[in-house]
């Protein structure tokens, strides 16, 4: 009579356990979207950068990477060359400007998905100067 006790015992618990967690489970919030879910046509849109007038607007992007992107200060310039890489979980662009007086100049940024924004460094070559910058997505 005992070992019935014992397993009736045993059995309640684990099914107390097991409702317990299921219970858990269920009413954890889904988990929050990270960089290695992300798709390169996250980056479609007008970014503004927050110190001036800079706007990077990305028309498009293929499955390599190469981005349909234009700059403007505040008139329109084409970038040379525009490109977005998987590195990881995260999401890196490079831009290069030689036309318009810029000789050169790059952007590096990568996209930070949880304040949806492009976030890294300016080369101003022709200045010899490197800036901190952030755009912001225009809405």
């Amino acid at each position: 009579m005992n070992d019935v006790a014992v397993r009736t015992g045993l059995i309640a618990l684990l099914c107390s356990v097991g409702i317990c967690f299921g219970i858990a489970f269920a009413e954890s919030p889904p988990n929050a979207a990270n960089n290695s879910t992300l798709t390169f046509a996250v980056l479609v849109g007008d970014w503004t950068r927050t110190q001036g007038p800079y706007v990077i607007s990305i028309r498009a992007v293929d499955d390599n990477g190469t981005l349909d992107a234009r700059y403007a200060n505040p008139n329109a310039l084409p970038f040379h060359r525009a490109e977005a890489i998987r590195d990881g979980n995260a999401l890196k662009l490079y831009f290069e400007l030689r036309s318009g007086g810029y000789g050169g100049s790059t952007y590096v940024l990568n996209y930070d998905a949880a304040t949806d924004s492009l976030r890294g460094i300016y080369d101003q070559v022709v200045l010899k100067q490197k800036f901190d910058v952030v755009f912001k997505r225009i809405k």
